[in-house]
């Protein structure tokens, strides 16, 4: 029976990760440890109830006897546990270091100790910052921007650090934006295509131009799951999709899908620090991981907005005016 403890399992990507691995392995039992903060979801998770392969629990792995007890429990850990929206980092930065930073190091260090086999910690390509042309490599210098990349950059070198100290069984995954089911809705795409549902404009920072380069959730969860099998300790692998377009470009995209008109789109005041354009090169991970993405951007982007038209229950409550502002970094969170 394989042990699998993953943190911050209440998220975006982590719940998806928890439905996908308990679907996709044979004779698992998972324990998710998540501290419910503001972008953590029960209902993300509903699926689960009464399945026994699956437990939760309620806590924050910054509690150092909490992630011990936990850790003498699993066989592999996958580190989901952050704080990840940019906005709110420029707004109220203090969290973001206690999560991303304190929580990693905890987690880490009561893993030192026990007799885990492997723990992927999942990173962002915003450690790297912003790159004019060409892709962002493994070897390719970290230059965060944001309280938000900062304190993950600040989390790998933790990742690393203890690696190379006391040979920590750790793999970084960096990955490109994802987007598909249960995204928060103070999120890019969610939000655009809640904000259309309502007849709200789409405000576009800086006119929209910044450039991404996107991924369907499920062909991340699927490059997790290929990293917890084939990733080296001590290795570094960016995550990448080859979907590079401005965020004026994703907006309108989701318009035609909803029968909308372009002329809901609106350009705002752009955020301080916005990285213009992120591309990551993800050979590696192809290479050595065997991974590969199932879905275009297109059939991705299709099935997400079926999913928030027929999920109006799941967000509504979550899409509150402060979540949706046009200027989410100006609020007081």
């Amino acid at each position: 029976m394989e042990r699998i403890l993953v943190t911050g399992g209440l998220g975006f990507i982590g719940s998806n990760f928890v439905r996908h691995v308990l679907e996709s392995r044979k004779k698992v039992q998972l324990v998710n440890v998540d501290y419910m903060g503001h972008a953590s979801n029960p209902a993300n998770l509903d699926s689960l109830r009464g399945n026994p392969c699956y437990r939760f629990v309620k806590g924050n792995v910054a509690n150092p006897r909490l992630c011990r007890k936990l850790a003498n429990n699993a066989d592999v850990v996958i580190n989901f546990a952050a704080e990840t929206h940019v906005d709110r980092s420029i707004a109220q930065p203090n969290p973001f270091l206690q999560s991303n930073v304190t929580g990693t190091f905890t987690l880490l260090n009561a893993c030192r100790k026990t007799k885990v086999k492997k723990i992927v910690h999942i990173s962002t390509d915003e450690v790297y910052g912003s790159i004019h042309s060409g892709s962002f490599d493994e070897e390719s210098q970290l230059n965060p921007s944001s309280p938000y990349s900062a304190t993950k950059a600040a989390a790998d070198m933790v990742a690393k650090a203890w690696y190379a100290t006391y040979r920590i069984p750790v793999v970084i995954l960096r990955c490109t934006n994802n987007f598909g089911p249960y995204q928060h809705p103070e999120k890019f795409i969610p939000k655009a295509i809640i904000r259309a549902l309502r007849n709200l404009p789409i405000p576009l920072y800086g006119g929209g131009r910044q450039i991404r380069d996107w991924i369907y959730v499920g062909d991340f969860c699927t490059a997790i799951e290929h990293a917890l099998d084939r990733g080296l300790s001590g290795e570094i692998y960016n995550v990448s999709a080859g979907n590079e377009l401005t965020n004026r470009e994703v907006a309108e995209t989701v318009l035609k899908q909803l029968g909308k008109s372009p002329s809901m789109l609106v350009e705002t005041e752009d955020r301080p620090g916005h990285d213009f354009r992120y591309s990551l090169s993800s050979s590696k991970a192809r290479r050595k991981l065997r991974w590969k993405p199932a879905k275009t951007m297109r059939e991705a982007l299709a099935l997400t907005v079926d999913w928030y038209l027929a999920n109006r229950k799941w967000w509504s409550g979550l899409a509150s005016s402060k979540v949706l502002s046009a200027q989410p970094w100006k609020e007081k969170w």
